[in-house]
């Protein structure tokens, strides 16, 4: 009778283990391009993501709104302690969308094995992305803001040359009050529209808008495209609170701003429209959009990276930077802490959607 050796039994399940892993690594090629699923139904996709474009474009007008139409309310007033509180939870919110939604997808799509080992298996291109997105931020809004400045003062130098030459001709006049040398650029650098919070607040809440955007696009046209109505149900809420929450940090930077009630409005539908649109474009490209495609991944990757870094950058220095700093809040201990349970709050509502989306 004829008994294996232990050397032969141990080839033999090394060969079943190459085996199985060979076929576990060719599934998994394969569903790179393989975009047939079991459960897909086109006429049923095409109704939830009918009901994504209605609700996700609801919750986003009641985000955005709310902070701006806030403002006529006396406890929700910028110069109210409570204001800090809702920034506070705005910036929490928009710094969990960059590192734990955003950061986390374009990680998974650049090191995606459909796009090849090299180069992208090689260096971490989302992380690397995303810094230069948050320098490339920094250095925008100090150019901006520099020349800004250089241009207020250009403008204010022949004002104040001009005044002081007329206020020495009429020095015995007694017009000396009237034609104040000093009264003219005081005016023109204490207006609002001209102070450098002003001008700071309108800088990051675009900036900030732009990266939200791009964000939206990107999910919107994912959703689109999707034909599983058992992928698409689950993210008709999720997505509707996410854009609830993340209208309410862009909300209150664009009330901070205090732009012009136009401007005000174009960011808002700008805003609210991104979702329902990309969906849109969705559903038009879904015959032939492949999300699975390497160039897709990657275009995507390089997208949700440079979104993230921009998020992470405003949340960190712009809006929580600013607010924490504030003496107003450094003299309140009360507030401080306050100020802290808002992000945390923040922070967790956001990243429990991950799980939300995820089920």
């Amino acid at each position: 009778m004829f008994l294996p050796s232990r050397k032969s039994i141990t080839i033999s399940i090394i060969i079943l283990l190459l085996n199985q892993t060979t076929t576990t690594l060719v599934s998994s090629k394969c569903t790179c391009d393989d975009n047939s699923n079991d459960n897909n139904n086109v006429s049923e996709a095409l109704k939830y993501k009918l009901i994504a474009m209605t609700t996700t474009l609801v919750a986003s007008i009641i985000g955005v709104c709310l902070p701006i139409m806030a403002k006529n309310y006396r406890y929700l007033n910028p110069e109210n302690d409570f204001y800090f509180l809702v920034k506070s939870f705005a910036a929490g919110v928009i710094l969990a969308t960059g590192f734990i939604h955003i950061l986390h997808d374009a990680f998974e799509n650049l090191t995606n094995p459909c796009i090849g080992e090299k180069p992208w298996g090689l260096f971490p291109f989302s992380g690397f992305v995303a810094m230069l997105a948050a320098i490339g931020t920094l250095i925008m809004e100090a150019l901006l803001t520099g020349y800004h400045k250089r241009s207020e003062l250009m403008k204010a130098q022949p004002l104040e040359d001009e005044d002081e030459e007329v206020h020495h001709h009429h020095h015995g006049a007694g017009g000396g009050n009237v034609l104040n040398p000093a009264l003219p650029s005081s005016n023109r650098l204490d207006s609002p529209e001209d102070s450098p919070d002003h001008l700071r607040n309108s800088i990051v809440s675009q900036i900030l808008e732009l990266a939200i955007v791009a964000h939206s696009i990107i999910v919107g046209v994912s959703l689109g495209v999707s034909q599983s109505p058992n992928t698409i149900k689950p993210l008709v809420a999720a997505l509707s609170f996410h854009q609830c929450f993340e209208g309410m940090g862009l909300g209150a930077c664009i009330s901070q701003a205090q732009f012009k009630n136009y401007t005000v409005v174009i960011m808002v539908l700008f805003f609210c429209f991104t979702i329902p649109t990309g969906i849109g474009v969705g559903i038009g490209i879904s015959k032939i959009y492949n999300e699975g495609s390497p160039k897709a991944l990657i275009v995507e990757g390089i997208l949700l990276s440079a979104s993230a870094g921009i998020l992470i950058y405003m949340a960190l220095v712009d809006l929580l930077a600013s607010d924490f700093m504030n003496p107003k809040m450094l003299r309140s201990l009360r507030l401080q802490l306050a100020a802290i349970l808002a992000l945390l709050v923040g922070v967790i509502c956001m990243s429990l959607l991950v799980l939300w989306e995820g089920a």
